[in-house]
């Protein structure tokens, strides 16, 4: 998820909450217009980064607006991002506006050439600007965690209600606190997901883990299981973005703030480890 979508989502939160509030008070005839004036923050850098092996890097980078104003089209031509890999070598990204044709995300920024990245390498992030504003961050590649297998068994309905559960399985480490992100695409996986979990280690550290879905796919779909392997960090930050949205729109909900895996601006960078299997459910 675009951290764009993020804040445009809050938005439209807070401009929903103003109406019911409107709405309940003019019933009451006891309405009121009330002018507020928000704060406006200094704008910070927003970055968003995946690196994987065996691609070329791209990152995102914007900065934020204020409370409630529209996003800002307008790219950062004054950045400057530099990413320092294991060994100390130094790449510096080209300015490059584009779309990944495979992940379909927009990127400001690329690099010249693919990336060999191994479990326990670690590479770091600095995106600086001509007004002196520094993000930064670092992202160590988490062992690989293969998936063992993956299983599917269709009801005994027929026709349309004809459908399959799919089962993953895999072998968590004992030695170390594991998360992960499991990914059910449909087709294609640039797609959003027919299934997104994260679990944790905490209650099966050391065994299998065996994660299905319900009765939702038909004969014949083909299926892209992807299980990813994530750090602390990534992880945090994406229950974090979880927590924001289930706080969207109720007004009795605690809000919650996403928690960024880099410093001195808002954002993610971590390298990607992960096990995909393309699968096509014959009955």
């Amino acid at each position: 998820m675009q951290l764009s979508s993020i804040a445009s989502a809050r938005r439209r939160c807070g401009f929903a909450l103003a109406v019911v509030s409107a709405g309940l008070l003019s019933g009451c005839g006891l309405q009121k217009d009330v002018d507020v004036e928000l704060p406006a923050p200094p704008a910070q850098l927003v970055a968003e980064c995946y690196l994987e092996s065996g691609q070329i890097p791209q990152l995102t980078v914007t900065e934020t607006v204020p409370y409630l104003s529209e996003p800002s089209t307008q790219l950062l031509t004054d950045v400057t991002v530099t990413l320092t890999g294991p060994t100390g070598r130094v790449d510096t990204l080209r300015f490059r506006p584009g779309q990944n044709p495979g992940t379909k995300k927009f990127f400001t920024h690329q690099g010249r050439r693919r990336l060999t990245i191994r479990p326990g390498d670690t590479y770091r992030l600095d995106v600086k600007d001509t007004k002196g504003r520094h993000l930064f961050g670092t992202s160590t590649m988490p062992a690989d965690v293969p998936i063992d297998t993956v299983e599917w068994k269709f009801n005994d309905l027929t026709g349309e209600q004809r459908k399959a559960y799919v089962l993953t399985k895999f072998d968590d480490p004992a030695a170390t606190v594991d998360f992960y992100r499991l990914q059910v695409h449909r087709r294609r996986i640039n797609d959003d997901p027919e299934v997104d979990y994260e679990p944790d280690d905490r209650l099966l550290n050391g065994q299998r883990f065996v994660l299905g879905t319900s009765y939702e796919f038909s004969p014949n779909d083909t299926l892209f299981v992807t299980l990813y392997h994530l750090e602390r960090p990534y992880y945090d930050f994406l229950r974090s973005i979880d927590d924001a949205q289930s706080a969207n729109g109720n007004p009795f909900g605690q809000p919650a703030k996403v928690r960024s895996t880099v410093e001195g601006g808002i954002g993610v960078f971590t390298i990607l480890s992960y096990d995909r299997r393309r699968i096509i459910l014959k009955e």
